[in-house]
């Protein structure tokens, strides 16, 4: 349970759209680099589900480390976006 993705897709999707009104720099400032999912952190996401499962308040860190885990691929979808943004406005700007 908890509500760490919603936080996480709202703070993605603000993310995307401040990027959106400005100019330039696009892929820079969009890239989200997800953490590689090796066994340590299997295991830290294993101990910190079972952690909320029983009830235990979670560590700011914990929380967070949910929150991406569960959106992932929202994370991947924005940063597909923005590399797109990139594109298109280095093409419009070759073309002119």
């Amino acid at each position: 349970g908890g509500n760490g993705g919603n936080q996480f897709r709202q703070y993605a999707g603000q993310n995307a759209r401040n990027l959106n009104g400005g100019v330039g720099h696009f892929a820079r400032d969009c890239t989200v680099r997800p953490r590689r999912r090796d066994a340590a952190y299997l295991q830290t996401q294993l101990l910190i589900a079972q952690k909320e499962e029983a009830g235990i308040q979670l560590q700011a860190e914990e929380y967070d480390l949910m929150a991406a885990a569960a959106d992932l691929d929202e994370i991947k979808e924005v940063n597909a976006k923005c590399i797109l943004m990139a594109n298109l406005q280095q093409a419009s700007s070759l073309g002119t």
